[in-house]
């Protein structure tokens, strides 16, 4: 596919590696709308980027969905390219006691059950696209687990094997399915763990990526 005259939605596009997807990609002549749970990271992008859309929405969140389709329907029309980039990542001990169970579903929701409904959700609509193209933000952590983050290893796992079950579904349609599984970057989501833990990891810089 094409990398320049798109119109893309990234989700998470806020921060981290989302950030730079919307940094490099702006420059490409790409229009770019971006969503986030917080508002004030996307007015800081906003600052920082004036020709990037934003949009507050939560994957977490299926009427939130929903409501953003219905914007991107009316606003942005020619959408083409969808990338799930939303997650969040957490140290977890699974020897505590005093996580709920809720709470420990958390990047579940996030980072797995996010980009199915977002999938779902905007389908249609990119298979009405002539040069329609989707990509799901993964890890390498969904091949190679890290033990202090269990669940989010899951998801990446889960969301890889989705990702080529979808690549499946749509070969014969005018969608393109992407995976990019980024090695350990230097992002906010490694700012909760002990240097001692990452002392053997290579960090690559989220530019570099």
């Amino acid at each position: 596919m094409n990398t320049s005259n798109n119109t893309i939605l990234i989700t998470g596009g806020a921060s981290g590696i989302g950030l730079e997807l919307t940094k490099q990609l702006s420059l490409l002549s790409n229009t770019i709308i971006i969503t986030g749970r917080n508002q004030a990271k996307l007015d800081d992008v906003k600052k920082q980027i004036p020709k990037v859309h934003t949009i507050q929405s939560d994957v977490t969140d299926t009427q939130s969905i929903e409501a953003l389709f219905n914007i991107i329907s009316k606003d942005f029309p020619d959408l083409n390219v969808l990338i799930n980039n939303a997650g969040i990542m957490r140290t977890i001990n699974l020897h505590e006691t005093t996580d709920s169970l809720t709470d420990i579903t958390q990047e579940i929701d996030t980072n797995l059950n996010g980009p199915i409904r977002m999938v779902k959700q905007f389908l249609p609509h990119l298979k009405t696209r002539k040069n329609a193209a989707i990509m799901n933000v993964t890890s390498g952590l969904a091949f190679v687990p890290l033990p202090t983050a269990p669940v989010y290893s899951a998801t990446k796992a889960g969301l890889h094997f989705f990702t080529l079950s979808l690549r499946v579904q749509l070969s014969k349609t005018n969608i393109k399915v992407f995976e990019l599984a980024p090695p350990a970057t230097q992002t906010h989501l490694l700012n909760q763990f002990d240097k001692e833990d990452m002392k053997e990891v290579k960090i690559m810089k989220v530019q570099a990526m």
